[in-house]
């Protein structure tokens, strides 16, 4: 056998590295695995957000009820205790810190200002807030507002409505209080 024989028997290092695939899927799945990886932590956050925005669209019913049959009226309910209630009903998914609550009376439904609360810059405006649950016969909105940090980067574009790659959770609710006093 010649020299020339043995490289057409053996084939070049070139030839063996092309045809081996050992490794082909480790790096087929580097480079989706990112991208992947990043659109399953946002639908989780998605999901996340979605659920504590429906938590706190419950607390916020279950906690003004107490306003609209009078039982807040009665036993003289501070802003603070009303707060507390619903920081209790919301614990699975939030944090009493990140929580504002604003209760207003309107002569009629037409006059209720549902508008954000969101100034131009992103911030949360919440000088006018207070708490008022009015007596028998008034109209009263309830609204709860709760700022949510996003974890998923580069996603918060979408999803954020604040500064600093948060989003601002509302539940809210209008009715007129029974008469009560009855």
């Amino acid at each position: 056998m010649t020299a020339r024989d043995s490289k057409t028997i053996r084939p070049s290092i070139f030839t063996r590295w092309r045809r081996d695939r050992s490794g082909s899927a480790a790096v087929e799945f580097a480079m989706i695995a990112a991208p992947f990886f990043l659109l399953l932590f946002a639908m989780i956050e998605v999901a996340a957000v979605f659920f504590t925005g429906t938590v706190l669209e419950n607390a916020v019913l279950e906690t003004a009820r107490q306003i609209r049959t009078g039982q807040a009226q009665n036993s003289s309910m501070s802003a603070t205790e009303f707060r507390n209630q619903i920081c209790e009903r919301i614990a699975v998914v939030g944090n009493c810190d990140r929580l504002l609550i604003d209760v207003e009376v309107f002569p009629n439904f037409g006059s209720i200002d549902q508008s954000s609360p969101i100034d131009a810059d992103g911030n949360v405006s919440s000088g006018s807030f207070g708490f008022d649950p009015g007596s028998a016969g008034d109209i009263v909105l309830v609204r709860v507002f709760y700022r949510w940090s996003l974890m998923t980067p580069n996603f918060g574009g979408a999803l954020s409505n604040m500064n600093g790659n948060d989003r601002l959770i509302t539940a809210a609710t209008v009715f007129r209080n029974e008469p009560f006093n009855d």
